[in-house]
């Protein structure tokens, strides 16, 4: 698979991130020839978390207010509870994912940072997983929660989500084709 020519954004807080949530598919997109782009609120760095520990820290690329869907071919959303839990409380972030998926762009998503897509209100009727906390929040959203490693839902725009760190491998084989395709 090749994302030669395509650029994916990847939405983050300014810190926890879950970091092998954001390095693997970035290190995927990447290896498949696509360039990915790291948004968050602010300029600078975001600090990346192993589960509750502090690990690397990584630079902005462009800020939420500078983000433009028409700029991307896809977006990724890595999970984190912090990093879930704030980034859907950005109004931006939350009207950028309305945008992806009002022009029906792929949308990749792992664990906690599904939260954004329950805010933007863009889940209901769709079939996707998390991490099993998240299971109420979409089920009260409208959407139908499944617990499989990986879950591709072709609807009004392609939705790829994953449950955890240990899904990686199929996440990024799943979001890849959907980019690419």
């Amino acid at each position: 698979m090749t994302l030669e020519g395509k650029t994916i954004a990847f939405v983050v807080a300014a810190e926890g991130i879950e970091q092998a949530e954001l390095v693997e598919p970035w290190k995927a997109v990447t290896d498949a020839g696509g360039t990915p782009k790291l948004i968050s609120a602010e300029a600078g760095t975001v600090q990346a978390f192993n589960h509750l520990d502090k690990a690397d820290t990584f630079p902005v690329d462009v800020t939420l207010a500078e983000a433009s869907a028409d700029d991307y071919d896809a977006v990724m959303l890595p999970g984190g509870v912090a990093n879930g839990d704030e980034v859907r409380t950005q109004p931006e972030a939350v009207a950028l994912l309305k945008a992806f998926a009002g022009a029906g762009k792929p949308i990749g998503v792992i664990c906690h940072g599904g939260w954004v897509l329950i805010e933007a209100g863009i889940v209901d009727g769709r079939t996707l997983t998390s991490w099993p906390s998240l299971q109420t929040d979409y089920r009260n959203a409208g959407a139908e929660w499944v617990d499989q490693e990986v879950v591709v839902d072709d609807g009004a725009f392609p939705l790829v989500s994953s449950r955890k760190p240990d899904d990686l491998p199929a996440f990024n084989r799943e979001f890849l084709a959907a980019v690419g395709g």
